[in-house]
């Protein structure tokens, strides 16, 4: 029997991992979720923002990082529920899960710019390796095995973002 606390009756969804291992991997799906959102608004932000004589190009680079960024939020929520978890359900919930910092400034150069994402989306790999990490421990392949691909789109935006900050 559920406990008060505990996930709804209605919102399970059967699987053969545990009630620890749901609750693991989906309560890390959710805090990634949570910075997930946090990195996608940050890049829009700095899309909306950059100026100077390479505005063109990073405009277009943040846009596309986004969208990359964007792209992995059904799914990354969808991978909770599948395991009978629960994910974000408003802005309040990503503001008290979030591990990537908003950067709320008037004005910051596109150099700063570049190396905050290309910071924050590192912070992301780690973050996604150490649910890695829990799912292996769990035996989640399927967590585990998208969250290879998310890895691998991460390590592309950071090497974009490097390229681009390095003074020719």
């Amino acid at each position: 029997m559920l406990k008060k606390t505990d996930l709804s009756e209605d919102l399970l969804t059967p699987t053969d991992l545990g009630a620890d291992a749901r609750d693991a991997v989906a309560g890390g799906l959710t805090v990634l979720l949570a910075d997930i959102f946090a990195l996608f608004l940050k890049t829009k932000n700095f899309h909306w923002h950059v100026s100077g004589p390479h505005f063109r190009s990073l405009h277009e680079m943040f846009d596309e990082h986004a969208g990359q960024i964007f792209a992995m939020v059904d799914d990354v929520a969808e991978r909770a529920r599948k395991l009978g978890g629960t994910t974000l359900r408003s802005v309040g919930h990503i503001v008290g899960l979030q591990r990537i910092k908003d950067n709320d400034e008037t004005f910051v150069t596109a150099r700063q710019m570049l190396e905050e994402l290309r910071l924050d989306n590192q912070q992301l790999i780690k973050a996604m390796r150490e649910l890695h990490e829990i799912c292996d421990d769990k035996q989640d392949i399927a967590t585990a095995s998208v969250i290879e691909n998310w890895i691998d789109e991460t390590e592309g935006r950071v090497w974009f973002l490097f390229e681009a900050a390095r003074e020719s």
